[in-house]
């Protein structure tokens, strides 16, 4: 029966692609299609939102201000658990965390991603992020979106070009229905997930972000993320201030960074996931038992920090009663940003599912709180003059996006569209574009792209390293090569020539491991010397290559490679055993196919 229905879903589709192909362009259908992933993206980001709303509730809403609550040490183990158990034995496939998962989609995959990512990460990251989990919820809307847009354009046998776009779409949409800031949103996905900026992929991401934000208003109404209204206008007299808070959050930035990639490998040393959930959520309970604030994403401290009330970050802790000595209140803080890099990072290498963009968010925001008021202290001794608390909390959080994720831009226009106006960009352009300079001179890479990029697997904005990053060394291996063994005499290598097309011979044992191999200028002097032929054998002249290439190795390696040796032709090995030969020829004309299908327009 199940069959029957397959059968009959697959005769529609085929019917209904033949009579779209037929009767509707590709423009205006692609059109059509990112308007449906806003929608489908917006309406994912509305349940998350409210699953995580939810359980929140639910395991918070009883607990008393002034006093600590013990219940944080075990929630965040008993939500990474869930994760863990959900994955490993309901999805039984690897998640991932949402960003990352996408930029590999795209540059190693095809773009072509699970079908489980249309649920899985919804799934597990409301439950991490719920009980307690340090992270955001932005990734894994972006994963979700994305894995709709992908499987969209796979059953509509769409082409990479276009399942690539319509991931962009995902991803702007995913950001505009969570900020409600459509156009933060497409400049993220043309700055994070790397999308050429082209007529033809503009109109769409206009399309799905705005319907995305719309889905967003309809089921969540206008309220917004964080709630201010700007009351302090930007002053000229603090521009060395807005340097200076650049400086800060660039190195804000290097530590979380260090922290996140150093807390990743430690963690991947463990191999048992139940072990790594214990000591994560261990760790993080403890960690949110101290200081409330890390629980989740941290949008409320956020908001409160925005309207300067510190207070309400000392709430539920141990040190609330506290709340009116200033130099305990800036240490909590400082603290606070501290430990939210552990926290997000420790949560997100044990089992848990998440994003990085809240955790950032909080640190920026914290920091220029906590900047401000450090400023304003001292102003009461030294003749300086107060800045606004409100506007460096902003401000911070540009510093700190731009950073972390290497997205200045987004980070300008996202501050500025989520203040509803444009009065803080001159502030705002300073201390994104010095936070990303100080962070680019000590970290190349952002935690996105930092194992993508080690490598070689990294898509960016330059066309020609975008094309051969999505070359593939096991598709271009050239395999009509006759291959010798060292036993061979050169009576047999001579009949090896005389069947073969090539002037290259590779040697290999009776297990396939490459040994070295023959040209044929080596024996050109001796192939008709027959009484050679019984005393020469293939181990006495073969040579060993100047290089060899392995399956493994990117194209920017292999491309190295080449240059180096001045060869037209590499082996390839995996394991020790031999694949066959690559050529630049080969390359050469894969690379103009694929560079030809990216510039069409």
């Amino acid at each position: 029966m199940t069959g029957n229905k397959t059968n009959l879903f697959d005769k529609y589709l085929r019917n209904f692609i033949a009579w779209r192909y037929k009767h509707v362009k590709d423009q205006p259908f692609i059109l059509i299609l990112s308007a449906v992933i806003g929608f489908s993206t917006g309406i994912a980001a509305v349940v998350i939102k409210n699953s995580v709303h939810l359980i929140r509730s639910l395991l918070t809403s009883d607990f008393t201000t002034s006093y600590a609550n013990y219940l944080y040490l075990a929630y965040p183990l008993i939500g990474i658990f869930i994760s863990m158990f959900i994955i490993k034995y309901l999805i039984r496939q690897r998640v991932g965390h949402g960003i990352p998962v996408t930029l590999y989609a795209i540059s190693k995959q095809s773009s072509i991603i699970k079908k489980h990512n249309m649920f899985s990460s919804i799934i597990t990251s409301a439950f991490t992020v719920g009980f307690g989990g340090s992270v955001g919820l932005e990734g894994p809307t972006v994963a979700t979106g994305a894995s709709i847009g992908s499987n969209i354009a796979r059953t509509l046998h769409l082409n990479y070009r276009t399942r690539t776009l319509l991931i962009g779409c995902a991803a702007s949409g995913a950001l505009a229905a969570i900020f409600k800031a459509p156009i933060a949103a497409i400049v993220f996905a043309i700055e994070v997930i790397m999308l050429d900026l082209t007529l033809s992929s503009l109109v769409p991401l206009l399309l799905a972000s705005s319907m995305a934000a719309l889905t967003s208003y309809f089921f969540l109404g206008r309220s917004v993320l964080f709630h201010i209204d700007l009351s302090d206008s930007f002053l000229f007299r603090e521009v060395p201030w807005f340097i200076l808070l650049g400086v800060f959050t660039g190195f804000v930035s290097i530590y979380f960074t260090r922290a996140y990639i150093r807390i990743g490998k430690t963690f991947d040393k463990i191999k048992n996931a139940y072990i790594k959930v214990g000591i994560g959520g261990i760790i993080l309970g403890t960690l949110i038992f101290l200081f409330p604030p890390l629980y989740g994403e941290g949008y409320e401290s956020i908001n409160s920090l925005l309207n300067g009330d510190f207070s309400f970050l000392l709430e539920t802790s141990l040190f609330y009663s506290f709340k009116d000595n200033l130099p305990l209140v800036f240490g909590f803080l400082l603290l606070l940003i501290f430990f939210k890099a552990i926290a997000t990072s420790v949560t997100l290498n044990s089992g848990g599912i998440g994003g990085i963009f809240a955790p950032s968010l909080f640190l920026g925001s914290t920091f220029g709180f906590l900047f401000a008021s450090l400023v304003n202290w001292i102003s009461t001794v030294l003749p300086i003059k107060n800045i606004s608390l409100s506007n460096f909390t902003l401000i911070g959080m540009a510093g700190t996006i731009a950073g972390i994720l290497h997205a200045p831009l987004t980070a300008i226009f996202l501050i500025a569209e989520i203040t509803g106006g444009y009065e803080l960009f001159v502030p705002l352009m300073i201390t994104a574009a010095i936070s990303y300079t100080t962070i680019k001179y000590f970290e190349k890479h952002s935690v996105y792209t930092y194992q993508l990029a080690k490598r070689g697997e990294l898509l960016t904005h330059h066309k020609d390293k975008t094309v051969l990053a999505l070359l593939e060394i096991d598709k271009l291996v050239e395999t009509n090569f006759l291959t010798l063994e060292p036993e061979d005499k050169l009576s047999d290598l001579v009949k090896v020539i005389k069947d073969s097309v090539r002037n290259i011979y590779p040697v290999i044992d009776k297990n396939g491991s490459f040994l070295g191999l023959v040209p044929l200028d080596k024996v050109r002097k001796i192939m008709f010397d027959r009484e050679m032929y019984d005393k020469v054998y293939v181990r006495e002249i073969m040579i060993q290559p100047n290089a060899i290439v392995s399956k493994e190795d990117n194209m920017d390696t292999v491309m190295e490679k080449f240059k180096s040796t001045g060869k037209w032709n590499l082996p390839v090995i995996y394991d020790g055993k031999y694949m066959g030969f690559v050529s630049r020829a080969n390359i050469f004309n894969a690379y103009r196919k694929l560079l030809i299908e990216f510039s069409e327009d």
